[in-house]
């Protein structure tokens, strides 16, 4: 490794990694990305493990996470820092871009469209190679040093003409292209985060692939693995099957009567 990556905390034990399951190359692609400075843009349906996959890539390279939820009301100064009045005096502080860019880790902004449009200029300077983050209210210039990663995500399903990330924002940034496990390895992950044993977590797994088979028709959204897991822990919690599909699988998808009842003679099919 580096000398100027020495000072970072030792990558974490396989043991004590967040679980991921990967999919593909994702793993050895993030870490090359690492490497060599390169900004990261994840993209993928709601649920399907890219914020548990930054979490896990983040302890496996022994680094400082700092995750942004983005949303609406989300500012650059509050990416940045502002200044504050504690005690009397007028401190600076900090925001969480700012310290990742000064400490070195990586900054995760997930759902970044959701942010204000004056966020993506704030990130342009650090996702070239001047890898720069400029502080007009305190004069700053710092330079991210090389253990920084600047890591973003967002759903391309949930994208509109408001809210779209811009082809010259995308470009600045390394993708990589997240989905639902196959079906034998989604089963594994339910399983182990659930506690409830495969064979019966294999048809919620088939359900949540007929009700995905149906977004863009009735549903906004497929179900992701995070629901099929709430699902699973409440029947492993003793919850009734139906009650923890109803719960788990079905009212977080819609709010529409007739959607409902319709993905309900699905989950009768599926699971009878």
């Amino acid at each position: 490794m580096k000398a100027a990556l020495h000072t970072l905390a030792p990558p974490a034990p396989a043991a004590e990694l967040p679980a991921y399951a990967a999919s593909g190359n994702e793993c050895a692609l993030f870490e090359h990305a690492w490497r060599h400075q390169l900004p990261v843009l994840l993209k993928g349906p709601t649920g399907c493990g890219k914020t548990r996959f930054v979490a896990h890539m983040a302890a496996r390279l022994g680094l400082p996470l700092h995750t942004v939820a983005c949303h609406d009301d989300l500012t650059a100064a509050d990416l940045t820092g502002r200044y504050l009045l504690r005690g009397g005096d007028t401190v600076w502080t900090d925001g969480p871009l700012t310290r990742a860019v000064r400490e070195g880790g990586i900054c995760y902004l997930d759902e970044v469209v959701e942010a204000r449009k004056d966020v993506t200029v704030v990130l342009h300077p650090l996702t070239d190679d001047r890898r720069i983050l400029p502080l007009e209210r305190t004069g700053e210039e710092l330079v991210a040093p090389k253990s920084f990663m600047l890591v973003v995500s967002y759903n391309p399903g949930y994208q509109t003409l408001l809210k779209a990330l811009k082809p010259s924002t995308r470009q600045r940034f390394v993708a990589i292209e997240f989905g639902f496990l196959a079906p034998e390895q989604e089963i594994a992950v339910v399983a182990a985060e659930s506690g409830l044993a495969p064979d019966y977590v294999r048809p919620l797994v088939l359900l949540a692939g007929r009700l995905r088979a149906l977004k863009g028709h009735d549903l906004e959204e497929g179900v992701s693995t995070r629901l099929v897991v709430y699902c699973a822990t409440l029947i492993a919690a003793g919850a009734s099957i139906a009650d923890a599909v109803l719960a788990g699988m079905i009212e977080p998808l819609t709010d529409d009567a007739d959607v409902k009842a319709a993905l309900l003679d699905v989950a009768r099919a599926v699971i009878s």
